[in-house]
């Protein structure tokens, strides 16, 4: 997609500070952290919103999960503990529409974050 910010940092046209990347998956430090440990991990390929994923795509969910797992032990948070978003369109309170994962931890974290 053209105009979708994460798409243009998978291709190098916008930095990040990557944290893990495979041919199937990015993940950089979040830009407005809300925890000590806030880092995105995205599929390369764009899929709009998780209501997008198809039985095709399952490969590229499984790699997403098991790179939130790598991220967590690369950031330390592991065995501590940290929460995983998944924001599902507009009144989910997705804002960028590529598919993504916040992994959040570093802190004991509350019951909601506002």
């Amino acid at each position: 997609m053209d105009d979708c910010i994460f798409c243009k940092i998978v291709s190098g046209q916008i930095p990040s500070s990557k944290i893990y990347e495979t041919d199937q998956v990015l993940a950089f430090d979040d830009i407005h952290p809300m925890a000590p440990v806030h880092v995105v991990v995205i599929p390369k390929i764009h899929i709009p919103t998780l209501m997008d994923v198809t039985i095709d795509r399952m490969k590229d969910l499984g790699a997403l999960f098991f790179g939130v797992q790598e991220v967590a032990q690369i950031k330390g948070i592991d065995q501590s503990g940290f929460r995983t978003v998944i924001n599902c369109n507009r009144e989910g309170g997705q804002v960028i529409f590529h598919l993504h994962i916040h992994v959040l931890g570093g802190v004991k974290l509350k019951d909601a974050l506002n």
